[in-house]
């Protein structure tokens, strides 16, 4: 294998990373062969006077890609054959929503075969988020990051100190941002996101001529919960409310035993809310969409298919478009579109 691999020493390239490089060229060439033995740390550093550290780091990025693997008292072994000219990509997400997923397919769809991307969830946990990223740092060629997070009382936040200390060590060039804008964070990067505040209030005026035939407007916001939404979904609720002199009211969720009135028009964030809200308005015996009204927050195929009007980001132009900013190696802020989708339930 050593006549294969080759060492630069005046390259400013890092040594780590010719090891990994060269490893994976070799393999694309077939100089390297599926479950093929390859030297020891230790043999490997001794045959190119580098330090066991260096080719250690080297070996774990290879490990972490799947390229070889360690069998306890017989080496290392090549595991990988295939894939390995593609872009690698962690994509890390808060949640495993329905129109998370809608974005993360979308860009597995518009990225194309020339890529391996993993997946991971860290369910708003700041710990679990850093863990994941000490874990995988140097490993990819692109970083995409839905930062959201929670604070101890059930907050929402969307970065915190340590996540952006983590963040900053991410190469510029590697970094994408999803759904947020980023604080303290310099340099060009790829950002796509959601403007929350201005989003809800947008799409709410959009919807005016049809919400204000309703007496009172209610967003039902849980205030605590272990996915938490941003705050500025509120700020903008109360601007639009308070410009257009709605009356409006703000509830932490639909209660099982809820008051409804005629001329309610209520709006919720979480589908179980959707879900307990509508069927109370059944057994009360209103009509959906005359009566009271109802609004969802984020679109989702079974919405469209119940005819429940939403104001949403688009997920899908979210997901297509981090794919094309890759591919293309471009960089630079881009505001997803949010609409107003008028349908049966007001």
């Amino acid at each position: 294998m050593f006549k294969f691999i080759k060492i630069d020493e005046n390259s400013r390239i890092p040594k780590y990373r010719q090891i990994v490089d060269s490893i994976i060229y070799n393999i694309s060439m077939g100089n390297l062969k599926m479950d093929q033995k390859i030297p020891s740390i230790n043999l490997f550093s001794e045959e190119f006077y580098l330090s066991r550290d260096t080719v250690e780091k080297a070996y774990n990025i290879l490990k972490e890609r799947n390229i070889i693997t360690s069998i306890r008292g017989k080496g290392y072994y090549i595991t990988r054959t295939k894939l390995l000219s593609k872009i690698n990509i962690l994509f890390l997400v808060n949640k495993l929503s329905s129109y998370k997923l809608l974005t993360y397919n979308s860009f597995i769809n518009a990225i194309g075969g020339n890529s391996h991307t993993d997946l991971h969830i860290y369910h708003c946990d700041e710990s679990l988020f850093l863990n994941l990223m000490d874990k995988h740092k140097s490993a990819y060629d692109y970083y995409v990051i839905m930062p959201h997070f929670k604070t101890e009382d059930l907050k929402h936040i969307s970065f915190t100190d340590e996540v952006l200390k983590a963040l900053k060590k991410i190469p510029n060039e590697k970094l994408i941002i999803l759904d947020n804008l980023k604080p303290g964070l310099h340099g060009p990067i790829v950002e796509i996101y959601q403007d929350f505040e201005n989003d809800i209030y947008n799409a709410l005026t959009e919807g005016f001529p049809k919400i204000s035939k309703y007496q009172k407007l209610i967003l039902v916001y849980p205030d605590k919960a272990v996915y938490p939404f941003p705050r500025r979904i509120l700020h903008g609720f109360r601007k639009f409310c308070i410009e257009k002199s709605m009356n409006f009211e703000i509830l932490n969720e639909v209660y099982d035993d809820i008051i409804l009135k005629k001329g309610d028009l209520f709006i919720t964030i979480v589908e179980a809310d959707l879900v307990n809200l509508v069927k109370q308005i059944r057994d009360d015996e209103f009509i959906l969409g005359k009566d009271i009204g109802v609004i969802s927050y984020n679109d989702t195929p079974l919405k469209e298919l119940l005819g429940i009007t939403v104001i949403s980001t688009d997920f899908k132009v979210m997901g297509e478009t981090t794919a094309h900013m890759i591919l293309n190696k471009e960089k630079g802020k881009i505001k997803v579109p949010f609409n107003f989708i008028d349908r049966n339930s007001m």
